[in-house]
């Protein structure tokens, strides 16, 4: 058996938010959506990778989600790491930094972190 990465899935509390971050932060764009009474799910993609992230709005869960020491994290690999250290440093979300392995993590408005690094190495 073979199993290939489809998609990676969070929660969010505010959809519109989460969406303009996204967009703005990493350049992810909607993909497609699904919506009941219960909750809205969105798939984001990069027009790269046929990777997409999915976000979870629950209709009746308005509270910040628990998650933990917050270990786990998802990576994206940026070609123009110094302009995006500038533009992540000028939103404010850059919340750790190892310059000597030359990465930094972004954290999301529900505090979900992102690990970014320089597409060479």
């Amino acid at each position: 058996m073979k199993a290939i990465f489809n998609h990676c899935n969070i929660n969010v509390t505010n959809l519109d938010r989460s969406l303009a971050f996204y967009k703005e932060a990493l350049g992810l764009e909607e993909i497609r959506r699904k919506e009941t009474e219960h909750f809205t799910l969105v798939y984001l993609g990069d027009g790269v990778t046929p990777f997409s992230l999915e976000l979870t709005c629950l209709n009746d869960h308005p509270q910040p989600y628990e998650l933990g020491e917050n270990e786990s994290h998802i990576c994206f690999t940026v070609e123009d790491y110094d302009a995006a250290h500038a533009l992540h440093e000028k939103m404010g979300c850059i919340c750790f930094e190892n310059t000597a392995m030359g990465l930094y993590f972004i954290h999301d408005p529900d505090d979900y972190w992102f690990e970014i690094i320089p597409e060479k190495r």
